[in-house]
């Protein structure tokens, strides 16, 4: 383990509580050594600081947002959020100045005040430094997630961060520390947990409709190869860099996120222990090499050190339920975040698609299937879900997720993934690498949550106390 690594863990283990804001990690670094792995256990027995599971920090009337990295995932942010009442767009960064300065078109279209603009290596600091925000809101590359979370965190801000939140356990207990520290949300955006067909599901496990859960599958099986090597995609090639040499589940929080919720993970079971297996790589090694072959720039990609293809990783919760992830952005597959859920009275099953539930061994038809749509959809899809298929952004679940979050900042509530599910959904990516290097031995999983799991109440699936935060027109 490097030296700043080991002296952290050390420095938290004995109750120092001190967070620096270091260089971003990337993935494909050192896994977690063992006395790493201990020092995170260790700080799982000692005692929390603030419960920030059911918190509801005070009520904000207009959520006043700084958004950093409008590359990918940024504009649509802007976009969605300049929707939601209630919301103010106060600051935009981005390393180049050009994005900053076009996502402001989605401002001005709507005759919304223009934002401030940040650029640059360090604008992020700066703006989170001088603007007056209440949330800022984090779509960069996954290893500046937990320095920008932190930072917004020690600066009096709440923070909302792409996934994963965080890329080692020293960034997890970073996250966890700080958010108690300063009472100030930090929820990892997954929007997958809400999804339709996974809000429908989670609401018919909370009513029983499957009877006790007893194993779960969440996967991210997404084809990327060519868009991770297209020198047109990422920003400076930064996700391909995060495969090479990474063997492990590199994006576990899609798949696992709704299934965690299903199962209540934090609030009643806690995720024990985990054993990971990888494929050798067979295709992003070939694929370096053809493109070289025609293309110079892509020759610093061959001979590189590219591990597993298909990543599957088991999990054990404390109350002995079973947890199956797996992770292959590269085979010529189908899509999939599988979603299926195992109880001793029905399933259900979302991808490959179509989505299927039964109460035995047969399935239950389309009419039924809309039924139950019908029945147990939640609150919060009965509210928004059609807008949010019009406004957009993987089929709306992008924008009931932006507007939960904001509903919740402004009427005081807690929020349905607050800082433990992020730090506990994202310590897959260091936790299955280094089972990986075990040949698969079982890796505990920390408790985040130093033993309030087991008191913690379930995600509200109600609107009680808020579902007034309103949507300006959509055409």
């Amino acid at each position: 383990m490097k030296p700043n690594r080991r002296k952290f863990l050390q420095q938290l283990a004995i109750g120092s509580g001190a967070v620096a804001i270091g260089l971003p990690t990337f993935a494909n670094e050192n896994a977690p050594s063992d006395q790493e792995l201990e020092a995170a256990l260790n700080l799982g027995n000692s005692s929390q600081r603030f419960n920030m599971s059911g918190y509801a920090a005070p009520k904000i009337d207009k959520v006043r947002v700084g958004i950093i990295g409008l590359g990918m995932r940024g504009p649509g942010a802007v976009s969605r959020l300049s929707y939601i009442e209630g919301v103010e767009i106060k600051a935009l960064c981005d390393k180049l100045p050009a994005r900053a300065t076009a996502a402001q078109k989605y401002l001005t279209d709507k005759g919304l005040p223009k934002a401030k603009e940040y650029s640059g290596e360090d604008g992020w600091k700066e703006m989170i430094e001088k603007e007056d925000l209440d949330l800022v809101y984090i779509c960069t590359p996954w290893h500046y997630h937990t320095p920008m979370a932190v930072y917004a965190m020690e600066h009096g801000k709440h923070a909302a961060t792409e996934v994963p939140a965080a890329l080692t356990l020293e960034d997890c207990w970073k996250l966890v520390e700080t958010s108690e520290k300063t009472r100030k949300h930090c929820m990892m955006l997954e929007n997958c947990c809400y999804d339709f067909f996974e809000m429908l599901t989670l609401n018919m496990a909370r009513n029983g409709m499957f009877g006790e859960l007893i194993h779960a599958e969440g996967a991210y099986i997404h084809n990327l190869l060519g868009l991770n090597f297209d020198k047109n995609g990422y920003a400076d090639m930064w996700r391909l860099k995060e495969n090479i040499n990474y063997n492990g589940n590199l994006y576990p929080t899609h798949g696992l996120g709704p299934i965690a919720q299903c199962l209540n993970i934090n609030r009643g079971d806690k995720m024990d222990y985990l054993v990971s297996m990888s494929t050798n790589d067979f295709h992003m090694a070939h694929e370096a090499e053809e493109r070289a072959k025609k293309d110079d720039f892509y020759k610093q990609f061959v001979g590189k050190n590219y591990r597993g293809n298909m990543n599957t990783t088991t999990i054990r919760t404390a109350k002995g339920k079973t947890m199956m992830l797996q992770h292959d952005v590269t085979s010529p597959r189908i899509y999939s975040r599988i979603h299926l859920l195992s109880g001793t009275k029905g399933f259900a099953s979302k991808w490959p698609e179509p989505e299927r539930i039964s109460f035995g061994e047969e399935w239950v038809t389309e009419d039924g299937l809309k039924k139950l749509y019908d029945t147990y959809s939640p609150p919060i899809i009965k509210h928004v879900g059609e807008i949010g298929k019009k406004i957009g952004g993987h089929g709306g679940m992008d924008f009931i997720m932006d507007w939960r979050l904001i509903d919740c900042l402004r009427n005081g509530l807690p929020l349905d993934q607050n800082v433990y599910d992020a730090a506990s959904w994202s310590c897959i990516v260091p936790l299955s690498k280094k089972s990986v290097s075990k040949k698969s031995g079982s890796v505990d999983v920390p408790d985040f949550t130093r033993g309030s799991w087991a008191s913690n109440a379930p995600v509200s699936l109600t609107l009680d106390g808020g579902g007034n935060t309103t949507v300006r027109s959509v055409k």
